[in-house]
């Protein structure tokens, strides 16, 4: 955690030791993913935040009515996802509090959150000739190219993850029975293990051979450029510089879907359904725990509804 994120909330940081101590620990101790721990981090200090606004002096002062007016007001301005997500890190927090013996009781765990029922994914999604398109149009003949077709192939074809690619080391591409094959580092600690689609070995092929990879086996796949020049360095490429990678060589490939980097998950599952694959081997391929979790990434009945659109003939 980055020293902004340790900031105290002037309500925590008021209190005693123990209480500021047992504040810290819910955040290093309990959660392990970073992006839930940004999550969290940014969701409990503006909650707090919002309490001292109100003359809440205490942590134990806070009520099951503050929980659900600060619920109330946040849902006129945010979506019901993130309202709650906010609620659900207040929630934990408070158990954790309880747990330490710091507040009697969590007021937030009687606290009802917005309704919320997803059917169909929001993430943007490419049709195959628009994927192909993309990596078409990556000059290939830089580091930086072979390493953007490599990573954006990586998430097409073995829909991966945008933080399990770019937590692989060179390592994790490897051959067994005669074919590539990549480890994928998932979220919970999880080992997904997957074998290369032949047009993302000629991709992996070309990078690892091209930036001279091969024998840093424990270094970082996916790596930044070194500063001034135009050579990869040893820094592995955060996930903000791989957005803005998507986005960059999207609109140099002419695609205008504002796409991000879950899109390629999509694309890839979408396409393989579409091409005759069973939603439960996409869902083990995807490393889904549920079918119903892949069936958000399913977008066929894009098409269909834009062909039924067209029917209305005016």
């Amino acid at each position: 955690m980055s020293s902004t994120e340790l900031a105290l909330p002037a309500i925590v940081a008021a209190d005693n030791e123990r209480v500021r101590i047992r504040f810290l620990e819910f955040f290093a101790v309990t959660i392990r993913n970073p992006n839930t721990r940004r999550a969290y981090v940014r969701a409990t200090s503006e909650f707090l935040g919002w309490c001292e606004g109100r003359g809440i002096a205490s942590l134990a002062a806070v009520q099951p009515l503050h929980v659900a007016g600060y619920v109330e007001e946040l849902g006129r301005v945010r979506s019901a996802p993130t309202v709650k997500l906010r609620l659900a890190a207040v929630r934990h927090l408070f158990d954790w509090l309880v747990v330490g013996q710091v507040v009697p009781f969590n007021p937030a765990a009687s606290v009802r959150g917005p309704s919320h029922n997803v059917r169909r994914g929001k993430t943007p999604v490419l049709a195959p000739a628009e994927a192909r398109q993309l990596l078409d149009a990556i000059d290939v003949t830089t580091p930086a190219g072979l390493r953007d077709r490599a990573l954006i192939g990586l998430m097409v074809y073995s829909f991966a993850r945008i933080g399990a690619a770019l937590s692989m080391r060179v390592e994790d591409v490897y051959v067994q029975n005669r074919r590539f094959w990549v480890r994928l580092h998932e979220k919970g600690g999880k080992r997904h293990d997957m074998p290369c689609h032949h047009n993302l070995e000629e991709y992996l092929t070309a990078y690892l051979d091209g930036c001279d990879l091969h024998e840093d086996r424990k270094g970082p796949l996916f790596r930044t450029l070194a500063r001034g020049t135009k050579h990869l360095s040893g820094t592995p490429l955060p996930q903000a510089n791989a957005f803005a990678m998507v986005r960059r060589r999207a609109a140099a490939a002419g695609i205008a879907t504002a796409i991000g980097n879950h899109s390629f998950r999509a694309t890839g599952i979408t396409a393989y359904l579409k091409n005759g694959g069973t939603l439960e081997k996409a869902a083990a391929m995807a490393n889904h725990a549920s079918t119903r979790t892949t069936q958000l990434y399913d977008r066929r009945t894009d098409e269909l509804s834009l062909d039924e659109v067209e029917r209305v003939l005016i």
